[in-house]
């Protein structure tokens, strides 16, 4: 079997110490992009190093932080959550302790929580399986950070994690 990266711990997210500005750490990290499981044979083929060399190079990418993790990418209807939608939402009272990420972080149904310049405080994408079900997340999410909301249905996503650092 061929040789992988391996598993990396993604929590807690160190800080990124450098910019990737090396032609090859940007080759690596594309190629590890597009695909996790990549062998370090096949990244060392790609780039012209020797396996032993791109492995010392992948775990510095992953110490400093520039590699936060590998991932399976789940097709969410296949979980049965084909409804996706933004919410952006906004405090009830602007005086009141901004917890808002906190206080909803235990809510499985929330995939980010962006914090955002304009009316809105943060916009929270979110899948579940039915109208109803974001209704109810609608609701918790409300009751749990005690804020207003404004919801977005997704009806098609065209792209996304597209976190690729750009060719050079």
């Amino acid at each position: 079997m061929p040789e992988s990266p391996g598993p990396v711990d993604v929590s807690p997210t160190p800080p990124v110490r450098r910019v990737l500005t090396d032609s090859i750490d940007r080759r690596l990290a594309r190629a590890l992009s597009n695909d996790g499981r990549s062998t370090l044979r096949s990244l060392a083929e790609l780039t012209g190093l020797s396996v032993s060399a791109v492995q010392a190079r992948v775990r510095r990418l992953e110490s400093d932080g520039a590699i936060r993790g590998y991932t399976a990418l789940l097709d969410p209807e296949a979980l049965g959550l084909p409804l996706a939608a933004l919410i952006a939402i906004t405090p009830l009272d602007p005086a009141q302790p901004d917890d808002a990420p906190e206080a909803l972080a235990g809510l499985s149904e929330i995939e980010a929580c962006h914090s955002v310049a304009g009316d809105d405080a943060y916009v929270l994408f979110v899948r579940v399986a039915t109208p109803t079900a974001l209704e109810q997340l609608i609701r918790e999410i409300r009751k749990r950070a005690n804020v207003s909301t404004r919801t977005t249905v997704v009806l098609q996503t065209f792209f996304e994690h597209r976190s690729v650092p750009p060719e050079t």
